[in-house]
């Protein structure tokens, strides 16, 4: 079973954290993002990953020098300038002679959702596309997606007032395409699945959809990039995970509450880190305070410093002492 991975995109609602780092490649509790999103397919029996590149691609390439990641082998399309979804998707399909069955997903979307139920349900139904859906409280945030009692498309609506959506159903990003899918995308120009692709399969009665209630979370911003951790934590999915790697320095008398604190990082004492994230190699000192904030990579932050409401500080900056931040993104503008 074969997958494209879509992981082209500059990250930037995740700036500063991204301007070093591809936004899948960002470290979730013990590992990067892509390697969850990966295994996640791997135990629904895709062993060959495309992954469809564009920012940074030579981080993934140094990430897995051996094309393995997950257990899965990996192919990569490099985009020689950014194609929209659709364009990604043919781009890297042919790049790897894709010409059966396979799975799209977009590598920042962190999900329990049961792929295999939607390439059964695609086979079943003989779609050409099938699409998953997920309910979202607010759909005036997204594309909504309604169906037919059988569950094929009838179209899409792009953020519809709250008041007057025909549905709370939208696209969560898995889908599963025959390969003639790829002839209704033009090469070489930017093609929008949702805008282009997606609408041509309905008009012909070729598109279906799978509805789930399974955990769904896009992980492309600085709130569901720390939701996604906390999540693993509080056992939101299965066992709670443990954030507080083995190979962190935790001084007896810091607190560190409900918060991830990876390879590396060291809370010095009289510190308080609660319901954050701490990257590999960051260093927090003496009475600092650290609360629903996210610290990058080898970032400082200096003694009696006070991060809060989702401050991000990214690889590398360092935090003076006493300094007061409060929703803040270190560098600015970044």
């Amino acid at each position: 079973m074969k997958a494209v991975v879509l992981v082209g995109g500059f990250g930037t609602r995740l700036r500063p954290l991204t301007l070093t780092t591809p936004k899948q490649m960002l470290p979730v509790i013990d590992k990067p993002m892509l390697e969850h999103v990966i295994g996640s397919l791997a135990r629904h029996g895709v062993d060959e990953v495309t992954l469809s590149l564009g920012y940074k691609e030579d981080v993934f390439r140094a990430a897995y020098p051996d094309a393995v990641c997950a257990g899965v082998a990996l192919r990569y399309a490099v985009e020689p300038e950014p194609l929209d979804t659709a364009g990604a998707v043919r781009f890297a399909a042919e790049a790897a002679g894709i010409d059966e069955t396979f799975i799209v997903v977009n590598g920042d979307v962190f999900t329990d959702l049961d792929v295999s139920a939607v390439w059964n349900r695609h086979h079943e139904v003989g779609a050409e596309g099938t699409i998953a859906l997920t309910p979202v409280e607010d759909p005036s945030r997204f594309g909504v997606v309604p169906t037919d009692a059988a569950g094929r498309v009838l179209g899409f609506v792009e953020k519809p007032p709250r008041q007057s959506a025909p549905t709370n159903w939208i696209n969560a990003g898995t889908y599963v395409f025959e390969p003639t899918v790829l002839a209704r995308i033009e090469p070489g120009r930017r093609v929008s699945m949702e805008r282009e692709t997606f609408p041509a399969l309905v008009a012909d009665g070729r598109l279906w959809a799978v509805k789930s209630e399974a955990y769904w979370v896009d992980a492309g911003t600085p709130g569901t990039y720390l939701q996604i951790q906390l999540d693993l934590l509080d056992g939101v999915r299965g066992d709670k995970a443990s954030g507080v790697s083995g190979e962190a320095t935790i001084s007896d008398h810091a607190i560190v509450d409900r918060s991830v604190v990876m390879a590396g990082a060291s809370v010095a004492a009289e510190a308080v880190v609660r319901d954050s994230v701490i990257g590999p190699g960051a260093v927090i000192s003496g009475s600092a305070r650290i609360e629903g904030s996210i610290v990058g990579s080898d970032a400082v932050v200096g003694p009696q410093a006070r991060l809060s409401a989702l401050t991000i500080v990214g690889d590398g900056v360092t935090i003076g002492a006493a300094a007061e931040l409060v929703g803040a993104r270190v560098p600015e503008g970044g």
